[in-house]
């Protein structure tokens, strides 16, 4: 082969391999694509850059077109995103932007939740629902306090013991009171109240360790605590009954919202919100109507262990009513819960259950907070009254 015929092979072969390159990395952006843009609002992106990876369900869906800064305090951070046209039937209003990371130390990347069916579709420029990323220096701060509450306890725990150590030795050798102990009752006395006051510190220890283990072993599920809550929805079951009332009231509500659980929880067992903006209308009714109090009822399906889906109905009736007095301004001392349990008829999704807001006039009695014993997070449902459990049945809104 002459040199201009190799001259020529190779010139073709490199423009080859440039075209090759500039399809690949114009794919990866969506440069000959169809696309829409989406935009999502944060109050810090964590290190999120222009270029950096949309992923919709964990799959490259889209990249980061640009990040735009606020143009005063007080303002977010608008960050505007290219989606392929693949994307636009599963991504809904109701759908939610989160910032993530690849493993401890990896790159930022954008990630975006399934929208409900029910939910409308977004166009082209529009801002979706968004969560506030998870900081590390916050999370090394909790980690830090854990750790110095923990080892204050062991320490606790430690003295105890060792002070319980010594005395029991002396008194197996015989030495200092033992002998005394078989005559003298009141100093058989005095020793015995001592013993029992160290008895209780030794239960207060015992308790603090237990919590360490418990904080311990939360931080196995995940990096940093992350999965252990999420898992669950709610992090004190003590506070399930705090605003939760005994029975509905007598009388008709004046407005009703209806939701399905499955529409509004991402498990059936679980009582962490997924398509928390469904919630929205009503958390607006409240905002801007007069109103004497509102009621948010929860039921479960007729599955599962009856205590269990009583506390899981606790749950998601104190998870919503947090969300709508977070995010909308109204008297938060007029909006009660209701966990209903297991019901027959609750129009349940498979099983899932119902949530329903019942808003009653101005004027209707308030029945009194349900009682709870301690230790124990709701009453089970043989003490629920007759007419909590004949709660009217609401139909969608």
């Amino acid at each position: 082969m002459s040199r201009v015929a190799r001259l020529g092979a190779f010139i073709v072969v490199t423009l080859a391999i440039l075209v090759a390159g500039v399809f690949i990395i114009g794919g990866k952006q969506y440069l000959f694509s169809s696309t829409y843009q989406l935009k999502a609002q944060f109050d810090n992106v964590v290190g999120l850059d222009a270029g950096g990876d949309v992923r919709v369900g964990g799959v490259h869906s889209g990249t980061v077109r640009s990040i735009v800064l606020p143009h005063k305090p007080g303002e977010k951070v608008t960050v505007v995103m290219d989606l392929g046209r693949s994307t636009h039937e599963i991504i809904k209003q109701d759908s939610v932007a989160t910032i993530e990371t690849e493993g401890l130390l990896g790159n930022q990347y954008l990630a975006i939740s399934f929208g409900s069916a029910r939910a409308a579709e977004v166009h082209n420029g529009d801002t979706i629902a968004s969560q506030p990323p998870l900081e590390m220096a916050d999370l090394f701060q909790k980690t830090s306090d854990i750790l110095d509450s923990s080892q204050q306890a062991i320490q606790n725990a430690t003295r105890a013991a060792g002070n319980l150590d010594s005395i029991s030795a002396k008194i197996d050798r015989g030495e200092g009171t033992a002998g005394a102990l078989v005559n003298d009752r009141q100093l058989y006395s005095n020793l015995e109240q001592t013993t029992s006051a160290m008895r209780d510190t030794m239960v207060h220890a015992q308790a603090g360790v237990t919590d360490f283990q418990e904080n311990m072993e939360a931080m196995k599920h995940n990096f940093f605590l992350r999965g252990y809550f999420k898992s669950r929805g709610y992090v004190d079951s003590g506070e399930l009954a705090k605003n939760e009332i005994e029975r509905l009231p007598q009388g008709a509500p004046t407005k009703q919202f209806t939701y399905s659980a499955k529409q509004l929880f991402d498990k059936q067992d679980s009582a962490k919100l997924k398509n928390q903006k469904s919630l929205n209308a009503s958390g607006e009714f409240l905002a801007n109507n007069q109103f004497g109090f509102a009621v948010v009822v929860v039921s479960a399906g007729m599955e599962g262990d009856t205590q269990k889906e009583l506390v899981l109905t606790e749950a998601r009736a104190m998870v919503v009513r947090e969300y709508l007095v977070e995010n909308f301004g109204f008297d938060d001392s007029q909006l009660k819960t209701l966990g209903m349990g297991k019901q027959a008829d609750t129009n349940s999704d498979a099983g899932w259950g119902a949530v329903q807001i019942f808003i009653y006039p101005a004027g209707t009695e308030i029945p009194p907070n349900k009682q709870t014993h301690p230790g124990v997070a709701s009453k089970t449902m043989s003490d629920q009254p007759v007419q909590a459990a004949a709660a009217p049945t609401a139909k969608p809104q």
